[in-house]
């Protein structure tokens, strides 16, 4: 009799802690209503940004260059060192050069994909 009497409790309370669940996962589970966390900037398609280059390092492919507000990363303007997709890129700017260039977040790490001169 006294397993009985557990056996019922057991499956009175997993009756109870089971109805909320399931109210929860049916209401979450409506993926179209849902913000993924996903901000304007990642939805931004990449565009070229205007800098200034401050110091290029042939060497190790990097460029450092001050730059304006750069829409598609959401990131302030500020000087920082990118490192060049291809080292080609870098052969033809130089300090104090006014660029337009597009750097892409590659798993955290920013590349430099295009630079030119600004117009």
């Amino acid at each position: 009799m006294q397993a009985l009497k557990q056996a019922l409790v057991i499956c009175a309370a997993s009756a109870v802690f089971s109805f909320p669940l399931v109210g929860f996962t049916q209401s979450t589970m409506d993926h179209s209503k849902m913000d993924h966390g996903k901000s304007d900037a990642s939805q931004t398609a990449p565009s070229m940004s205007d800098g200034e280059v401050r110091r290029v390092d042939m060497e190790t492919g990097k460029v450092t260059i001050r730059h304006g507000y750069i829409k598609h990363l959401d990131m302030p303007s500020m000087t920082m060192v990118f490192t060049a997709k291809e080292k080609g890129l870098l052969t033809n700017v130089k300090p104090g050069d006014k660029v337009k260039f597009m750097v892409v977040d590659e798993a955290g790490k920013m590349v430099l994909t295009a630079i030119e001169p600004a117009q």
